[in-house]
């Protein structure tokens, strides 16, 4: 028993496994201890959470090189079956590899980073962490209206980037158009109509065009892209039952259900103040009982 254990421990393998275990502990409580200090240094969030994923990718490669030196004599006996075992697990951890590789587009390819409002795979939401193998979302929408959060956390594979279209509502462009309608009544002053209606739209959202137009021009640099006009756009049609005025607006991403609350209800309150010259539109049915 002795003798089987003492050769055992004089194994070369058990060695260097053993070693192996010893570097990659030591370089567990390094990431640790790094990411701990760097915490207290750090202030900002956004350069504190990067410093924290650099160091642990930083820990991955470290730990991998160490167990390489430790078995570096082994290798060559080894590469048979090395190759072998690798085909298998490249078959077996196809989904994982393509995740990785995911991961390796994401953070050069600039699909979208951390604070990024997405929409990935039918699910929308804000980008909050991306790891090696999978993006974490905090979700918006579903059973909650508008661009709120529903307070589900959603995580997805990387490997979707190869797969489905990525949608970014904040990246290059951190703006989005919208669009409000008013339907007014016929017999209204139209003219007055128009001019409430743009006065009230520039007033609370022609600050955001000053913002977007410098955004715009940073964006038709870097793409092959027509300069287009971010300025409040307002446009009427008519049909059988009313007026319609449409209003085309830039707005901030994150801020479009409180913008267009604001701009309902201010437009409403002007049209009330025009003494009945502007009358909103609304459909009516006529119910009739015949005996």
């Amino acid at each position: 028993m002795q003798d089987t254990l003492a050769r055992w421990l004089n194994d070369p393998t058990v060695a260097k496994l053993t070693a192996s275990l010893i570097a990659i502990i030591v370089v567990g409580v390094l990431v640790r201890l790094t990411q701990r200090m760097l915490g207290r240094i750090i202030r900002d969030p956004d350069a504190r959470y990067r410093s924290r994923k650099f160091i642990t990718f930083a820990g991955y490669i470290v730990a991998i090189l160490a167990v390489g030196a430790i078995f570096s004599s082994q290798f060559g006996a080894l590469t048979v079956a090395f190759g072998v075992a690798g085909a298998g697990i490249a078959f077996a951890l196809q989904e994982v590899i393509a995740s990785v590789a995911g991961w390796v587009a994401i953070a050069f390819g600039n699909f979208f980073k951390v604070g990024d409002r997405v929409l990935l795979g039918g699910i929308r939401g804000d980008v909050i962490d991306v790891g090696i193998l999978r993006t974490t979302l905090m979700e918006c929408g579903d059973w909650v209206k508008g661009d709120l959060y529903n307070g589900r956390i959603v995580r997805i594979a990387n490997s979707f980037v190869f797969k489905e279209p990525v949608f970014n509502y904040s990246g290059d462009f951190p703006f989005l158009w919208d669009e409000i309608v008013i339907p007014v009544r016929y017999g209204s002053d139209r003219a007055l109509a128009r001019q409430t209606i743009e006065d009230t739209v520039h007033e609370h959202v022609g600050a955001y065009a000053e913002w977007a137009k410098r955004s715009w021009s940073t964006l038709v640099q870097k793409y092959r892209i027509e300069d287009a006009s971010v300025e409040p756009v307002v446009t009427m049609t008519a049909d059988e039952n009313w007026m319609t005025f449409t209003i085309r607006y830039v707005v901030d991403y994150k801020k479009r259900r409180t913008t267009k609350d604001t701009l309902f209800t201010t437009i409403l309150d002007a049209i009330d103040r025009t003494d009945g010259k502007v009358e909103v539109a609304s459909s009516s049915m006529d119910v009739r009982m015949v005996s």
